[in-house]
């Protein structure tokens, strides 16, 4: 979430916005967030609803729930996706820039 925030200008440059889906229940949530000071919308999922949706897995001996970007176009379709495989395994926001990038040229 580092990352996002450093390039959160950048992104919202880009007419995007950043969703972070969060397995905890919504007042955990709610609370880490305002601890965090995150500027982009959180979305609590302790049901794993919307995780299961875009195929986000669960790995219980890593931590839990695996990174998950997904770039999203405003007609729902899917540009982008990238599953971790560990909890270090986030990919780099230029690469997430240079997708916008390619849709807003589209």
């Amino acid at each position: 979430m580092a990352q996002l925030r450093q390039h959160y200008d950048q992104i919202k440059a880009r007419e995007a916005e950043v969703l972070i889906v969060g397995p905890e229940k919504p007042e955990a949530f709610r609370r880490h967030w305002e601890e965090l000071r995150l500027p982009f919308v959180g979305l609590p999922d302790p049901d794993h609803r919307v995780a299961k949706l875009y195929g986000q897995q669960v790995r219980i001996l890593k931590l839990g729930r695996m990174p998950a970007m997904v770039v999203i176009d405003k007609l729902g379709r899917v540009h982008y996706r990238h599953h971790g495989q560990s909890m270090k395994d986030i990919p780099p926001v230029e690469d997430v820039l240079e997708v916008l990038d390619g849709l807003n040229q589209a």
